[in-house]
């Protein structure tokens, strides 16, 4: 009889005991228990997400990708520094369901070892969760909105599905059309259509 190998548990960081940096946290690398961002200094945990919360991450993704201009990625559930804070000082980063970014930023991350940029981030997407309804329509929405991100997508995936687009509007912060179900069309920043239904499919 073979052993089967025993999983190794999860491994579990010790309470920070300042503020970090994007630097600390970015040294404090993953944990198996979900995953987390830094909020102003902070630590945040969150649990992994439910099945429907992954497929229509996924779905999405794969629509995507097959409408983007040759020079943009579709770029899942990764860590962008938001850079909301100088150098040295309690940072923020958030971990996005989806962005599209440059192909030469990711090529740049890869070849600093270090996080995305919000600078480099064309369109920065979160599905709503039940848990993060609050989050991600008003707190991420001033946060993505400070870090200049040009375009910030709500999806909704409570039925029926939608979409809230949301553009950067110069000294307002970020401008939110209304929401939208069925199909999603845009030609902006690129020519894009989306089936929202096909999302929970």
């Amino acid at each position: 009889m073979i052993a089967l190998p025993q999983p190794s548990p999860a491994r579990r960081w010790e309470i920070p005991d300042h503020l970090l940096t994007i630097e600390e946290y970015a040294a404090l690398g993953e944990t198996d228990t979900g995953f987390t961002e830094l909020v102003e200094g902070r630590v945040v945990m969150s649990p992994s997400p439910m099945s429907e919360h992954n497929i229509a991450v996924f779905e999405l993704g794969q629509q995507l990708a097959g409408q983007l201009p040759g020079h943009l990625r579709v770029v899942p559930e990764t860590d962008v520094n938001l850079g909301l804070a100088p150098y040295g000082s309690p940072g923020f980063s958030r971990r996005p369901d989806l962005m599209i970014v440059e192909r030469a930023a990711t090529a740049r991350a890869r070849r600093d070892r270090n996080m995305l940029r919000a600078e480099e981030v064309a369109i920065v997407v979160e599905i709503v969760s039940p848990g993060s309804k609050r989050t991600d329509y008003h707190v991420k929405h001033d946060e993505y909105a400070d870090a200049r991100i040009p375009h910030y997508w709500i999806v909704d995936i409570t039925e029926p599905v939608s979409l809230v687009a949301c553009h950067q509007a110069g000294e307002f912060g970020y401008m939110d059309a209304a929401a939208v179900t069925g199909t999603f069309t845009t030609d902006v920043p690129f020519p894009v259509k989306i089936d929202l239904n096909a999302l929970l499919d």
